[in-house]
């Protein structure tokens, strides 16, 4: 089992910069974590995961060349790097843990509270 919680929200403009943060306790190396976000009226969508051991992840094509995933697996903590935000990308993020390494909502057990990011024009 894992406890999430993530940090690092905020305002910015177009085309600006935010890094999320996710703490995390428990086995935290056990599992494939990934980054989700929703925006009001929309579904939960995926934005990007990263193996157990790290590596260079996997991404959703509206993030690919913008967004950077990375873990820490000292530390327990997985972040999430966002370069040239858009207002499109203004959403509640969300870190979650899953035990396989896809893409899809329904695998991923673990779920941190979310975390505001606010893109204004």
């Amino acid at each position: 089992q894992v406890q999430l919680v993530e940090s690092g929200g905020g305002s910015v403009q177009a085309g600006g910069s935010l890094r999320l943060s996710c703490a995390a306790s428990g086995r935290f190396s056990n599992y494939v974590l990934g980054w989700f976000r929703q925006a009001p009226g929309k579904e939960r969508e995926f934005v990007a995961m990263i193996g157990r051991s790290g590596g260079s992840g996997f991404y959703a094509d509206f993030v690919k060349g913008r967004a950077t995933i990375s873990r820490d697996n000292a530390k327990n903590t997985v972040s999430l790097q966002m370069n040239s935000l858009q207002p499109e990308d203004t959403a509640v993020y969300y870190c979650a843990a899953a035990i396989d390494y896809l893409p899809n909502i329904r695998y991923y057990d673990y779920w941190g509270q979310g975390t505001q990011v606010t893109v204004s024009p």
